[in-house]
C-alpha cells in the first residue's frame, strides 16, 4: 500500500496542492478527478517519488518512500507521465523498458523479462506491433504501447496521468476494463481521469480535488449522494437504481 500524510507540494516555492492523505490500497481502482489546475498530476509524481514533497510523508509498505532507493521504489510503483517524448524505438523496446529496474549494469534481458513484456504486450492487444517503431502508429497505438511498458514494469501499484488520452470511446472503455481486471488481480491502480462517467463506472473509489485539495475520497455512490460534483464540475451525477452514477441532464 501507498500512502500520503499530509502532503503538500509544488514549484518554485508555490505551494499547487495542499495537506492532502490518500492511502492507495491493493486490489482497488482510484480515479482522481477535478478542474484543470486542481493539482492532480501533482499528486501522482509525488505518489510516484518524481516529486518531493514541501511537507509530510509517503510511505511504502509501511516503510518511508525516502528511505528506498529510486530503484527499489521503482519495484513497487509504475508511473505513466501525461506528456511523453517519442523514442525511436520499436514497441518491443519501449514495453522492455519497463523492466530497468531488475536488471544489472550491462542491462541484459532475460526470458523471464522477455515473457512478462510479451505477456503486457498481449494484455494491451498489441503483440502484433511489435516491431512496429513508435514513429509509425497512430496516437492510440503509442498509448497503449505505453501502457504495457508500465504493466511490463510488475508493480503493486500503478499510477497513470490521464491513460485515456488520444483514444477513441471503445478504445477507452477497453482500457477501462484492462485497468479494472489489473486492479482486481491485487495491484493498486490509480488514474486521473477527465471523463466522469469512466471515473464513476469502473472505480472503487473516486479522489475529488479542486483548488489544490482533496475534497472527498469515497466510493463513486458516495460522492454522488455528496453533491459536491455541481460546484466542482459546474454539472451533476444521479444515481441510478442498478447502483451507477450518471450525468444529470
Amino acid at each position: 500500500m501507498i500512502e500520503l500524510k499530509n502532503i503538500s507540494a509544488g514549484y518554485g516555492g508555490k505551494t499547487v496542492i495542499e495537506q492532502i492523505s490518500l492511502a492507495l490500497q491493493k486490489g482497488r481502482l482510484v480515479s482522481v478527478v477535478g478542474p484543470n489546475g486542481a493539482g492532480k498530476s501533482t499528486l501522482i509524481k509525488c505518489a510516484a517519488g518524481i516529486m518531493t514533497p514541501m511537507s509530510g510523508e509517503i510511505f511504502a509498505e509501511g516503510k518511508a518512500a525516502a528511505d528506498f532507493s529510486r530503484t527499489e521504489y521503482a519495484r513497487r510503483v509504475a508511473y505513466l507521465p501525461q506528456g511523453r517524448n517519442l523514442p525511436e524505438m520499436t514497441v518491443q523496446q519501449l514495453v522492455l523498458h519497463g523492466r530497468f529496474p531488475y536488471l544489472s549494469y550491462p542491462r541484459r534481458y532475460t526470458a523471464e523479462d522477455r515473457k512478462i513484456a510479451a505477456e503486457a504486450m498481449k494484455r494491451m492487444g498489441i503483440s502484433e506491433l511489435a516491431e512496429r517503431t513508435l514513429s509509425s502508429l497512430s496516437g492510440g497505438e503509442r498509448q497503449k504501447a505505453y501502457i504495457a511498458m508500465a504493466l511490463a514494469q510488475d508493480t503493486d501499484c500503478i499510477l497513470l496521468d490521464e491513460p485515456t488520452t488520444y483514444l477513441d470511446i471503445g478504445h477507452q472503455l477497453g482500457l477501462m476494463n484492462t485497468l479494472r481486471a489489473v486492479a482486481d488481480s491485487g495491484k493498486s491502480v490509480v488514474a486521473v481521469l477527465h471523463d466522469l462517467e469512466l471515473a464513476f463506472g469502473f472505480s472503487d473509489e473516486v479522489a475529488v480535488m479542486a483548488g489544490g485539495r482533496l475534497l472527498m475520497c469515497d466510493t463513486p455512490q458516495n460522492i454522488c449522494r455528496a453533491g459536491i460534483l455541481p460546484q466542482v464540475f459546474g454539472v451533476d451525477m444521479e444515481l441510478e437504481e442498478n447502483g451507477r452514477c450518471r450525468y444529470k441532464y
